[in-house]
């Protein structure tokens, strides 16, 4: 029985990741989930701010070198248009009223070139009102790209499934990347499994973890967020191939409140089935010193050791099996 629905799991799963690759959409296991979305518009053209706070800083600046080129090379062409409505630019040179263009734009005006007709008055006016708004919400967006607040949040590489407190439990240890500490440090744990239902649809569904502390009041060093894996977890009974045919994704949402902004921060990350470390245990990051000095070292933060149980191994049975110490 057990083997019939591991291999309906499989099957289950299979057809899943096929559904996927005809519907679009693409499961990176490196990072966890990447969802490639049909539908959707990839650019919204309605909300340019969110575009541009959103982009890399390599594709903004590309941006604005792109904005800035048209419009001068638009108002330059207005300029071609009136032989004479620039003065001192020689007939028929782009690349002078191009310039003027630019010190027009930018509101410099070097006294070299000027408006020398009406038209060229009209056409300068209006670039000059352009380049103030411009100047204004590039300098805006910059501003908000270099304020908007990040949270340093450290994660380990793998999950761990050992057993706490004669308890299996899965673990996730993070570290506080900043030298001043943080405070209201609030944690959420979340599974997405494949389910079937009896009607027989597949689907995801999300799965909100019990954890034994889900917040402390201020995050320090290291902070390890604990789930006991009891009967009523849906990790109850699972195994490594369970998991995995399961297309399991687990989500750790951490957010604390940064003292030195005065802003709430968070960060997610995301794991995979074969992320889970599983008989395993983080090794001891923080030391003692004999001048009573507690020190962590951040570079242990995802190293991990043999849990030191032996007995029918978990990923062989389900989470769940009882274990015994190994007699020493």
């Amino acid at each position: 029985m057990e083997g019939t629905e591991a291999a309906g799991g499989r099957r289950l799963g299979q057809r899943l990741r096929d559904l996927h690759a005809r519907d679009g959409l693409r499961v990176t296991e490196a990072e966890g989930m990447t969802l490639r979305k049909k539908g959707v518009a990839r650019v919204d053209w309605r909300d340019p701010y969110h575009l541009a706070v959103t982009l890399s800083w390599p594709k903004f600046f590309a941006v604005l070198l792109v904005v800035e080129l048209v419009i001068n090379l638009s108002f330059a062409s207005l300029y071609a248009l009136a032989p004479g409505s620039v003065v001192n630019a020689r007939p028929g040179s782009l690349s002078d009223v191009f310039f003027f263009s630019i010190e027009t734009l930018a509101t410099v005006g070097y006294g070299v070139m000027a408006p020398g007709t009406l038209y060229g008055h009209i056409v300068s006016a209006v670039e000059i009102l352009c380049g103030m708004t411009l100047t204004a919400v590039f300098t805006g967006l910059i501003f908000v790209r270099f304020s908007r607040p990040k949270a340093k949040i450290l994660f380990a590489e793998n999950p761990v499934i050992t057993t706490h407190n004669g308890k299996p439990a899965l673990m996730v240890r993070v570290g506080n990347g900043r030298l001043s500490p943080l405070g209201d440090a609030r944690a959420k744990v979340s599974v997405i499994l494949l389910e079937q239902t009896e009607e027989g649809h597949t689907f995801w569904r999300s799965h909100e973890l019990e954890l034994v502390r889900a917040s402390i009041p201020v995050f320090l060093l290291t902070w390890t967020v604990v789930h006991e894996i009891t009967e009523a977890s849906p990790l109850w009974g699972a195994t490594p191939e369970s998991l995995e045919d399961g297309d399991f994704r687990m989500l750790v949402s951490i957010e604390v409140r940064d003292q030195a902004i005065a802003s709430m921060v968070c960060d997610v990350h995301t794991y995979g089935a074969r992320d889970i470390a599983w008989r395993m245990r983080y090794v001891d990051a923080v030391s003692w010193r004999e001048d009573n000095t507690r020190t962590v070292d951040m570079t242990k933060l995802s190293t991990v050791e043999p849990d030191g149980f032996s007995g029918d191994a978990p990923e062989q049975d389900g989470i769940g099996v009882r274990r015994q110490p190994v007699s020493s």
